[in-house]
């Protein structure tokens, strides 16, 4: 099993050189679509919606299935407690990203992150959705 995970790095960091920006590209994208597929399981989703996770894995996203007012209301709500928890963590995932993290690694880590912080954001979303109150 190591040298399956030996060698599949070895080809990551081949690719990265030769194409950095095609593998960066890819590589965020197929963390964006894992990210939503974890969020969606940990929320109680029987099924996986495969069009969500694809118009995410594609960096596009629209709130297709609610109307207007209803996202219009939930963004005022929720925007300024998101928004404050953001500028708490990215602040020091930048750092941390800038400081320790090799340049040839930096997207890769960001993305990482970025699909640990669409978890909590599926997450939230999907608990204000059942407690509209509570959250």
């Amino acid at each position: 099993m190591s040298e399956v995970v030996a060698m599949a790095g070895q080809a990551y960091m081949r690719q990265l050189q030769a194409h950095p920006l095609r593998t960066k590209a890819i590589t965020s994208g197929v963390l964006a679509g894992c990210s939503d597929a974890v969020a969606q399981k940990i929320s109680g989703v029987t099924k996986l919606r495969l069009r969500r996770l694809l118009l995410i894995a594609v960096r596009f996203f629209f709130p297709f299935c609610r109307p207007f007012g209803e996202v219009k209301s939930k963004v005022k709500k929720d925007y300024a407690s998101v928004q404050l928890t953001a500028w708490k963590f990215w602040p020091i995932i930048s750092w941390i990203n800038y400081e320790y993290m090799p340049l040839q690694l930096r997207v890769l880590f960001h993305s990482f992150v970025a699909s640990c912080w669409a978890v909590f954001l599926n997450l939230k979303a999907a608990r204000s959705i059942a407690n509209p109150k509570k959250a």
